[in-house]
């Protein structure tokens, strides 16, 4: 049976809509208010007698809780509110803890302090050598075995002494020409035999391992590497130190309990002790100086098992004993490993931290002794090279020295090195070590003492790079500002080296962007490109001057102002090497995008940022990764958004217009472009309230020929067709009627190149689902579109059905027909004498026709062709493996005929009674969603028009499943 237009149900849209709206009620709370206070009435019970009988009477609490809601109302806070209700013996732990954490506050390493952690790889990447290494080690003989369970205790004993005898003379093994990488190899080796020995229960073992490698330490051979081998080796002694300490721990633990983190010497067992004990003894055996400090700092942690006050007593004497170690470089070394156990274990022992620091002072003078120099000679290493390689020790204990110390120890340290004749290594470490606000107050005392530095052992530019990082996070007094620029400025200028030059500029520009203007950083820029340019020395700084270009936009918002100085752009200029460029363009983007709060049409900010853009848009090319397409499209994005010339359409449109061509490589920016010109069409629409002028008509008939020619060069089909509907919705809308049509003739020509499937997120995917979705916005759209007077009637709407169906739909799927389905709907609102929408100032069809009986019938001849094709296809799915899809289809065709169709006609309705008993014949029908659609026939019956339907209702039996 088809489905006749003639009999379609005639539908009161704004009817419809109001009969839709959720009924109001007035509602009178009186005095009530939903977020006013809930008070909670307590009911009081009294005991009567013995037996427990009570009788309850009903009364005002004097206590009620408050609806933590009501705090938007009264100002209580519910935290507040439940703080103060809180446990009373809760609250008294807690502020106990407060207490007790805050008396130890002084005492205890916080988050603030920086980790040994973190400096170890920049010593490493830092100290590095190209020279050949050697270790040396000495293993012990053969008769170090680990004894059976079975031994007897004497000779267990006997025979790990006899071992430990032989730590001294055991076999010597060498390993010579070692590159960097070897020599790092076999320490982590070792470091993993160590663990591997402990593991095994063979201890000895592991001591010699320690032992062994903590004698490397005194080697200074290859001095330039000696930074990097004491971090190297030290990690095999936190490792054995670890160990020890939790061997010892364990001991302490039984089934029931074990020791808190905080325990006493009284609580750990005699076994424990004993053995902590053996191994302190052990490490006292041991003959050399050096390997017998090394390895009792490094189990220093363990006196904690002995005595309250062993660390207190063995940190002094540790500390004398450095003073035996000649070498000042493997002594200061020694001083920074006692100091970073120390804040460890007893990091409110400051007193030993000072008293590392200024015996260091007492034996500095050995730096320059004949033995000292004779080395250097030896291993042609120049002064200013070698002090270099102190830091990270001094640096060390500084910063353990300086953590939470008052200012006042700042000042005895600056005392101490005037006396010392302002030793530039030590003046750098202290500015290093302290508080950057209390080197700041002290600027001009520091660039006094820096003036009077000898320049020869450590340069004065490394000086004053150490105090502009401190004024980089601290200012210094107002008044001393301007002097303090020109004193380093002088210094900084006169640098002969481009490394050295760029080094300190780089600090010193954000001092200059954070305290002074435009003028005194153009002034820095020129100075930079001054001496950079020479020799193309910029292509060895890339690093520095991205920092510099980094520094000055995020203290220079205003991009009027930024791009006004000067020296900006030349600066760009400097940035000749692609990647690098193009990392800086983006930075620049980034921060416009983050800054720039309003539109801007500034010739100069459009310019320089065109000039930008298209520099990062000129990087693109068939090796560009589709993520960093995708970034540099979203900043230039950003940037188009941003540019508004008001009022000025033509002017904004020719922004646009160029932009085309010099973005024409980025797919999403064309994309932009195309919404932003019909985001201006409306915009012209809006001024003009809907009604143009010539010379707005005409311009916005430029922005539809934009869009038509920019969209056949996107690449992404899906990205063309929503965009020809968008364009041709913009058009209508302005009253373009034919510019529209040529839209939408665009979009119907591009629905058979839609290939099968699509590439999304790298993935191919069906690519049906998204032309569905499509197709019925498509249709949404031809429902006011006007008959072309020269194509005849539905033109557009036959052109798409005719592409859907030469289109080759998956076998097994039903869009086809879900698409047939919406057509029918289109069909049907198109025979309704008024719309249910319509565009502003365009005549849709039902204007035109006004419900002629020649379209009417050409309506209901393509609804019965759309329904014989349903129907058939419904016909094809009879098999067992396709009945539930035929059940669902049938029951959609269902409800359109019951929702569209007027069912009054006899044919009609049998046509639904025979799809809704083809729905639940096999059944496959979801009983909730029938047993629903019977309810909602009853209840429209109801309405006098549809009094029918109760007739239908009972013509609809209900089936359960099988």
């Amino acid at each position: 049976m088809l489905f006749s237009f003639r009999h379609a149900r005639s539908r009161n849209y704004v009817r419809e809509l109001e009969s839709c709206r959720l009924e109001s009620v007035s509602v009178d709370f009186g005095d009530y208010h939903p977020l006013k206070p809930i008070t909670v009435m307590e009911s009081k019970t009294k005991k009567l007698g013995r037996k427990g009988s009570t009788s309850s009477t009903s009364s005002s609490s004097s206590s009620s809780m408050m609806d933590p809601l009501s705090s938007v109302l009264d100002g209580t806070d519910p935290l507040s509110l439940f703080a103060a209700t809180a446990d009373p013996l809760l609250t008294a732990t807690t502020d106990s803890a407060r207490k007790k954490r805050d008396k130890d506050d002084s005492s205890a390493v916080g988050s603030d302090f920086e980790p040994w952690s973190s400096k170890r790889a920049d010593i490493l990447a830092r100290y590095t050598t190209n020279e050949k290494l050697s270790i040396n080690l000495c293993m012990g003989s053969e008769k170090g075995k680990a004894t059976t369970p079975g031994s007897a205790v004497s000779e267990k004993v006997r025979t790990r002494l006899e071992e430990l005898d032989d730590l001294e003379e055991g076999s010597q093994k060498e390993l010579l020409n070692l590159t960097q990488q070897d020599y790092t190899n076999r320490i982590e080796e070792l470091n993993q035999s160590l663990k591997d020995a402990w593991a095994s229960d063979q201890k000895v073992k592991a001591l010699k391992i320690v032992i062994q490698c903590s004698k490397l330490l005194s080697d200074t051979t290859v001095i330039q590497f000696y930074p990097s081998k004491f971090v190297l080796i030290t990690d095999i002694l936190d490792t054995f130190g670890k160990l020890v300490y939790e061997r010892i721990f364990s001991m302490c633990t039984d089934n029931r309990s074990s020791l808190p983190d905080n325990f006493t010497p009284e609580s750990v067992v005699d076994t424990a002790k004993e053995t902590c004990l053996n191994w302190f003894f052990k490490i006292a055996s041991i003959r050399e100086l050096i390997p017998r400090f090394y390895v009792e700092a490094a189990i220093l942690k363990c006196n904690k098992f002995l005595s309250k006050t062993g660390i207190s007593e063995c940190l002094p004497r540790l500390t004398s004993m450095i003073r035996g170690i000649g070498d000042p470089l493997v002594a200061v070394y020694a001083r920074a490993y006692l100091c970073r156990v120390g804040m460890e274990v007893a990091p409110h022992l400051k007193e030993n931290l000072n008293k590392n620091f200024f015996d260091f002072l007492l034996t500095f003078k050995q730096i320059h002794g004949d033995t000292v120099q004779n080395q250097l000679v030896v291993q042609c290493v120049e002064i200013p090279s070698y002090l270099t390689l102190y830091s990270p020790a001094i640096d060390w204990i500084l910063q353990c020295i300086s953590y939470r110390a008052a200012e006042v120890l700042l000042t005895e340290m600056m005392e101490r090195c005037k006396k010392l004749g302002n030793n530039a290594l030590l003046l750098n470490s202290v500015m290093s070590a302290f508080r950057a606000e209390f080197i700041a107050a002290r600027s001009m005392d520091f660039i006094g003492m820096i003036k009077e530095c000898d320049e020869s052992g450590f340069p004065k530019h490394l000086l004053f790079r150490s105090l502009g990082r401190n004024l980089a996070l601290a200012d210094p007094p107002e008044g001393d500002r301007l002097q303090i620029l020109n004193e380093a400025w002088k210094v900084i200028t006169k640098l002969k080296s481009p490394q050295d030059y760029i080094n300190c500029a780089e600090i010193w520009v954000e001092y200059t962007c954070r305290h002074f203007t435009k003028r005194e950083v153009n002034t820095v820029l020129a100075d930079v490109i001054k001496h950079m340019t020479p020799d193309r020395a910029f292509e060895e700084a890339y690093p520095q001057l991205q920092s510099i270009i980094q520094k000055v936009i995020t203290y220079f918002h205003d991009f009027a102002v930024l791009f006004s100085l000067e020296k900006f752009l030349p600066f760009l200029d400097m940035f000749q090497k692609e990647s690098v460029r193009v990392e800086v363009c983006k930075c620049i983007m980034e921060a416009f995008i983050k800054h720039q709060l309003e539109p801007t049409k500034d010739p100069v900010i459009l310019n320089a940022l065109l000039h930008v853009c298209k520099t990062m848009h000129d990087s693109v090319n068939a090796l560009t990764l589709e993520d960093e397409k995708r970034m540099l499209a979203s900043l230039i994005n950003g940037f188009l958004r941003m540019v508004s010339f008001g009022r000025d359409f033509e002017q904004q449109l020719s922004f646009y217009v160029e932009a085309r061509s010099m973005f024409c490589n980025l797919e999403p920016v064309l994309v932009q472009l195309i919404h932003s010109v019909n985001q201006l069409a409306m915009e012209t629409r809006k001024v003009m309230k809907g009604n143009h002028s010539r010379k707005t008509a005409a311009f916005v008939r430029a922005c539809v020929a934009f869009c038509f020619i920019t969209i056949p060069s996107l690449t992404s089909i899906f990205s063309r067709l929503n965009l020809y509907l968008h364009s041709g919705q913009i058009a209508l809308a302005n009253q373009c009627l034919s510019q529209a049509d040529a839209f939408f003739k665009a979009a119907i020509s591009l629905v058979p190149e839609v290939p099968k499937t699509i590439n999304i997120d790298g993935k191919m995917r069906s690519s049906e689902t998204f032309l569905l979705e499509f197709l019925c916005n498509f249709f949404s759209t031809l429902l006011i579109i006007p008959d072309h007077p020269e194509q005849g009637v539905l033109f557009l709407v036959r052109g798409l059905l005719n592409v859907i169906q030469d289109y080759t739909w998956e076998d097994n799927g039903d869009d086809k027909v879900r698409i047939y389905t919406n057509v029918v709907h289109l069909l049907s609102a198109m025979s309704q004498e008024t719309y249910i929408y319509h565009v502003d100032k365009v005549e849709s069809n039902d204007t035109l026709y006004g419900g002629d009986t020649k379209f009417l019938a050409e309506t209901n001849k393509l609804c019965e062709t759309l329904i014989a094709q349903i129907l058939e296809h419904l016909k094809s799915l009879g098999k067992d493996e396709t009945l539930k899809r035929q059940s669902q289809l049938a029951l959609n065709l269902f409800n359109s005929i019951l929702a569209h169709g007027d069912l009054r006609n006899n044919k009609l309705n049998q046509l639904a009674v025979n799809l809704w008993n083809l729905a639940q014949r096999h059944g496959y029908a979801d009983t909730k969603i029938t047993v629903k659609t019977l309810e909602y026939i009853k209840k429209q019956s109801k309405h006098p028009e549809l009094s029918h339907f109760t007739d239908l209702a009972a013509r609809l039996p209900l089936q359960s499943r099988t």
